[in-house]
């Protein structure tokens, strides 16, 4: 598309204004990592669950048990939807996350939950990828800036009807897991953590772009549950995302989920975060 209009004569003073942080983080509540450390040292594993290539599968966690998702076979990338287990209006929001952390998190940042809710859900307390940091092309790993792919937007741009993108896995495992109808968990699938994933966005552009995970078997990202989890994670049918996503040609491989529950006390002092203390006024 051309640019109909000239620029003006202070265009790069503009442009060079420095930026401001919109939401600086100093006075945001730490997670205590020490702590969690500790007790993850003597966690033992509870459960685990394998996430079929080109499928989804749901998982659960207690609040202050630990659970990891691994790399076991092949590089592949998963995308992550989170639930307060006990009342699934309360989800995951990449948006308010992507806000306070950045596009892409690691070690010591948190998942935190939509609003109303707005607390902490889980906290990254290991990450075997955070050496990668940023790439000359600005990319990098576990991002949260990515949608999840979806059949929708596949037919908006091919016409095609593919059913294991990862919209549509997360869905269908929903679905199963508390008995609904696939309409009525589709309303609850949302925006993902994209575990192991590669992105970022074009310099030129400013496209969101992806390429090969640096992810292998053995890797891991590890969380703490701050309150009570269901979890569904898909096995991406786009394998390392190298090439495309939403199709039955990439290499594609299983995850592992592993979920361990600490030793008695080991937690002695830990409570859950309360919900936001915000009063819900809105002015009135």
């Amino acid at each position: 598309m051309s640019n109909r209009f000239s620029p003006p004569a202070d265009a790069q003073a503009r442009r060079a204004v420095a930026p401001v942080i919109c939401y600086p983080t100093e006075t945001l509540p730490r997670p205590e990592l020490k702590l969690y450390h500790r007790a993850r040292e003597g966690a033992t594993k509870v459960t685990e669950v394998i996430v079929p290539a080109r499928e989804a599968a749901v998982f659960q966690v207690a609040a202050g048990q630990f659970f990891r998702i691994s790399s076991i076979e092949g590089a592949q990338v998963g995308d992550l939807n989170l639930w307060n287990q006990n009342d699934i209006a309360e989800r995951f929001y990449s948006g308010k996350t992507r806000a306070l952390h950045g596009t892409h998190v690691t070690t010591g940042e948190r998942l935190w939950s939509n609003l109303p809710h707005m607390r902490p859900m889980a906290t990254i307390i290991a990450d075997t990828l955070e050496w990668y940091g940023i790439d000359s092309y600005g990319g990098s790993v576990h991002d949260v800036i990515g949608t999840r792919c979806d059949p929708y937007t596949g037919n908006l741009l091919s016409t095609d009807h593919y059913h294991h993108c990862c919209h549509s896995n997360l869905t269908r495992a929903l679905a199963d897991h508390l008995g609904l109808s696939l309409p009525e968990a589709e309303l609850h699938v949302h925006d993902v953590l994209n575990v192991f994933m590669c992105t970022g966005f074009t310099r030129d552009t400013g496209q969101y772009f992806m390429k090969a995970s640096p992810v292998r078997p053995g890797d891991y990202l590890e969380f703490f549950a701050e309150i009570d989890l269901l979890g569904a994670l898909s096995a991406c049918p786009g394998g390392d995302c190298s090439s495309e996503h939403s199709s039955d040609e990439a290499a594609c491989f299983p995850l592992l989920i592993e979920v361990f529950a600490p030793a008695t006390a080991a937690l002695a002092g830990w409570k859950a975060p309360a919900r936001n203390a915000y009063d819900g006024s809105h002015g009135r």
